[in-house]
């Protein structure tokens, strides 16, 4: 009886084991879009995830082609929404940084660049 019953207890917790991966707030897009160009720099970075997440735990960074900060250093929080402001940085690539706790207390990072500029 006791064996039948690990047997059976396996699958479920393989199954609750996957479905807690993909509970974490992964990157669903952001705007500019990953990977984009845009004719001009952007007045501000936004992010969407698919979780919510802590604002106190969150944060994003953009530097320029040159590699200095253009982010104003204050992400805003909706949800699963971050948005950070810009200063002008002119053209070339920008970086986005970003590091979020979901509110499932999980953390995930990552980052991705967009072009500024013909």
């Amino acid at each position: 009886m006791r064996r039948l019953s690990l047997i059976s207890i396996i699958p479920l917790l393989s199954l609750l084991a996957t479905g807690e991966a993909t509970a974490h707030a992964f990157l669903d897009h952001a705007e500019p879009r990953v990977g984009n160009r845009v004719a001009s720099p952007p007045r501000e970075v936004t992010l969407w995830f698919t979780q919510k997440v802590e604002p106190a735990f969150s944060n994003v960074t953009v530097t320029n082609a040159a590699g200095q900060r253009v982010d104003t250093g204050k992400p805003r929080f909706g949800g699963s929404q971050m948005s950070i402001s810009l200063r002008s940085g002119g053209a070339g690539t920008y970086h986005v940084t970003w590091h979020v706790l979901s509110v499932d207390t999980h953390t995930t990072d990552g980052n991705f660049t967009f072009q500024v500029g013909q």
